[in-house]
């Protein structure tokens, strides 16, 4: 998949397992591809692999029909195996080298990155495809991380305008037009989709709010 696909991309949802329940991936998956997600990537920090594999071969086709690309978080083997459009991988996870390896040169990839230093870097590699920019604010899925807060933001975009970046970490729909003002162009949201009473009308407003 190009990364052209991300270019385009505004709202990056993340089925992490530590909000939606393992029966509910499916649901949780086609709602927000309902409410026009245009990013879907599986999370699931501590489970086995055979389990995420598992997971991941059910929402695969899910996102496959309806031509929202599918991220693996962390596995780049089982990206590879069951054919996911993408991974993404933390600054503490395997380099680049590795990761493209495994997962050769077409598949998009993903680093994560918590200061202008980190995004220099992985924007310095042609081969990163794209990078989450954050922790913007606290959030329970980072809770070792300190925030960064928003003043880089426009800043990095600025500086890595050939990059798809994705602003992450602790934010809701109520933070997007200040985001969009400090200067955002794509963000992840997990909780406030994941938790929402109605996923696909919080995605639908969120999507609406970005530029």
């Amino acid at each position: 998949m190009p990364r052209s696909t991300l270019f385009s991309a505004k709202l990056y949802g993340i089925v992490d397992l530590g909000y939606a329940a393992p029966s509910a991936l499916i649901r949780v998956t086609a709602e927000m591809i309902e409410g026009g997600i245009d990013v879907i990537q599986l999370r699931a920090k501590g489970h086995a692999e055979a389990e995420i594999r598992a997971w991941a071969e059910k929402l695969l086709p899910v996102c496959r029909e309806a031509g929202v690309p599918f991220i693996i978080n962390d596995h780049a083997a089982i990206a590879a195996a069951i054919g996911a459009d993408g991974v993404h991988v933390g600054q503490d996870d395997a380099s680049m080298d590795e990761v493209r390896e495994i997962v050769g040169d077409e598949m998009l990839v993903g680093r994560s990155t918590h200061s202008l230093e980190q995004a220099a870097s992985a924007a310095a590699d042609p081969r990163t495809d794209c990078i989450g920019f954050g922790p913007l604010f606290t959030t329970p899925t980072k809770p070792t991380y300190t925030p960064i807060g928003t003043a880089e933001i426009r800043t990095v975009h600025d500086r890595y305008s050939d990059l798809p970046i994705f602003c992450i970490g602790g934010i809701k729909r109520e933070h997007l037009p200040g985001l969009v003002e400090a200067g955002a162009k794509r963000v992840v949201i997990v909780s406030g989709i994941l938790q929402a009473p109605d996923i696909a009308a919080y995605v639908r407003a969120a999507r609406s709010l970005l530029p």
